[in-house]
């Protein structure tokens, strides 16, 4: 039985980045999945902790490395952890249960990629990370430009291209284009794909 999705993730490189530059960033993204503390926490610095709906945790991932990548240099490491809320506390970083322990798991298990995902299911397991190396290699060279508009696309799921031009302060053209160069479609069709998947574990 799945309860609920922990991400267990950090920034990329922040050694060589202010954290003044892509905190209120990481912030901003969190923020669009719940409170302080008792949904997410900044730890150590540049790590982090997010709960959310299963349904809702690869949204959230591709959102908050949305969010971040409109800095130039700055990236993301995320690890999503399926599983069981056994240990209740105000404070995310104090919960427990097998989500915390598998997001803990996969995130030291972060080596030549920047998200990936375990479940109690493997075979599930397997198909996403597969999915989600593939698309990494699309995501993980978005560039500042391109990710505000899949940031502002994620937030606004409703919004036609038309819709996004006076949000954006771009044309409808420049829009579809950077969606493209996203990998925009195919997103949206993992996420479907996760979404329904994670329904039937």
């Amino acid at each position: 039985m799945i309860t609920t999705a922990i991400l267990t993730g950090d920034i990329v490189n922040s050694r060589e980045t202010s954290p003044k530059i892509w905190l209120p960033y990481l912030k901003e993204g969190l923020n669009a999945y719940g409170k302080e503390p008792h949904h997410w926490e900044v730890y150590r610095g540049d790590s982090f902790q997010l709960e959310t709906i299963p349904e809702r945790a690869l949204e959230a991932a591709y959102f908050i490395k949305a969010i971040l990548k409109q800095k130039k240099g700055v990236d993301v490491r995320i690890a999503i952890g399926l599983g069981e809320k056994d240990y209740h506390s105000e404070k995310i970083t104090e919960s427990n249960g097998s989500a915390f322990v598998r997001s803990g798991e996969c995130f030291q298990n972060l080596k030549k990629t920047n998200l990936a995902l375990r479940s109690s299911t493997l075979e599930f397991d397997e198909i996403l990370n597969l999915s989600l190396k593939l698309m990494a290699l699309t995501a993980d060279n978005w560039l500042p430009a391109t990710a505000r508009v899949v940031k502002t696309t994620l937030a606004n799921p409703e919004a036609s291209q038309k819709e996004l031009v006076p949000i954006l302060e771009k044309s409808q053209s420049t829009i579809s284009e950077a969606l493209l160069r996203a990998g925009y479609d195919e997103l949206q069709q993992l996420l479907v794909f996760y979404k329904t998947k994670v329904t039937q574990l």
